[in-house]
C-alpha cells in the first residue's frame, strides 16, 4: 500500500519537474541578443519573419529561430586567378576584395543564398572572377603594370555595379600580376629602353637649356660692348665738339682783338728772358707799336 501511494506520487510530480523544466528553457529561449556588426534574421516555421537590429529581443520559443548575420567588413583573397589580356598575353593574379553585407537586405542575402557562405559562393566569387576577366581583357599587358591603380578602380567599379544592392563593395586590390617569364622579359627591356629615350630626350633639353643660356650671356655681353662703344662714340663727339668750340671761340677772340695773342703769350711766359738776344731786336711778346 505504501509503495502504492510513493508511485502515484511519482506520477504527480514528474509530470510536475518535466513541465516546470520546460516553462525554465522556454523563459531562456524567449530572448536573445544581436551584437553590434550583426543583423538577425527572424524565421517563423521556416519562412523569414523580419530582421533584427542590434540590442536585446524576444521571440517566440520553438516557433520562432534567429539566424545571425555579419554585416562587418571581411575580405575574400584570390590566388592564382587566370586571365587574358588585350594583346592576349596569358596572367595569374591575386586578387583582395574588401566588402560588407548591406544591413537592409540581409533578409534578401538569406531568402536567395541560405547563408553568408553561400553568398559569398554563389554571387562574390563568381562576379569577380567574371569583372576581373572582362576589365583585364580591356589593358595590354604593359598598360596593365603601369596603370595598376586605374586598373584597380576599373575593377573595383565593375564589380561594385553587379552586386550593388546586396553588398557593398570597399576596395578591390591586384595584388600581384604574373606573366610569362619571356614575356615579363620583353616588358622589362622595353621599359629600360624607354627609360633610354628619356635619359636622352633630357640630356638634349638640358644642352638646348645650356646652349640658351650661353647665347643669352653672349648677347648680354655683345650688348654691354655696343653700349660702351656707343658711348665712348658719343664721348668722343662730345669731346670733338667741344674743343672745335672752343677753336672757333678763339679765332673770334683772335680776329676781334689781335693783341689776345699777346695776352695769351705772357700769360704762358714763365719769367725767363732768352740767352742770347740779336742786335736791335725786341723782347718776345713785348713788340712796341711803332
Amino acid at each position: 500500500m505504501e509503495t502504492l501511494q510513493k508511485s502515484n506520487a511519482l506520477a504527480k510530480v514528474i509530470p510536475s519537474s518535466i513541465f516546470f523544466i520546460l516553462l525554465v528553457i522556454s523563459l531562456f529561449s524567449s530572448w536573445y541578443t544581436i551584437d553590434q556588426g550583426e543583423r538577425g534574421v527572424i524565421l517563423r516555421n521556416g519562412a523569414v519573419l523580419d530582421t533584427a537590429d542590434p540590442g536585446l529581443h524576444f521571440k517566440l520559443p520553438v516557433i520562432d529561430r534567429v539566424i545571425k548575420m555579419s554585416v562587418q567588413s571581411r575580405v575574400q583573397v584570390y590566388e592564382r586567378m587566370e586571365a587574358y589580356s588585350r594583346d592576349q598575353q596569358p596572367a595569374e593574379m591575386r586578387v583582395s576584395v574588401n566588402y560588407r553585407m548591406n544591413a537592409g537586405s540581409v533578409a534578401e542575402i538569406y531568402e536567395n543564398y541560405g547563408s553568408e557562405k553561400g553568398m559569398t559562393e554563389r554571387l562574390i566569387d563568381r562576379k569577380v572572377y567574371q569583372e576581373v576577366k572582362t576589365v583585364f581583357g580591356q589593358f595590354n599587358a604593359v598598360a596593365a603594370i603601369q596603370e595598376r591603380e586605374r586598373l584597380n578602380h576599373t575593377v573595383q567599379e565593375a564589380i561594385a555595379e553587379s552586386v550593388q544592392g546586396s553588398v557593398t563593395v570597399e576596395s578591390v586590390q591586384i595584388e600581384n600580376i604574373d606573366f610569362s617569364n619571356s614575356y615579363e622579359q620583353s616588358i622589362e627591356q622595353r621599359m629600360l629602353a624607354e627609360v633610354e629615350v628619356q635619359k636622352v630626350m633630357q640630356n638634349l633639353e638640358r644642352e638646348k637649356v645650356q646652349a640658351e643660356i650661353v647665347r643669352t650671356k653672349a648677347q648680354a655681353e655683345a650688348d654691354a660692348r655696343l653700349a660702351r662703344a656707343e658711348a665712348d662714340a658719343k664721348s668722343i663727339a662730345l669731346t670733338g665738339q667741344a674743343e672745335a668750340e672752343a677753336i672757333a671761340a678763339k679765332a673770334a677772340a683772335l680776329k676781334n682783338n689781335p693783341e689776345f695773342v699777346g695776352l695769351v703769350q705772357a700769360e704762358k711766359w714763365n719769367g725767363v728772358l732768352p740767352s742770347t738776344m740779336v742786335p736791335e731786336s725786341t723782347l718776345p711778346m713785348l713788340e712796341m707799336k711803332k
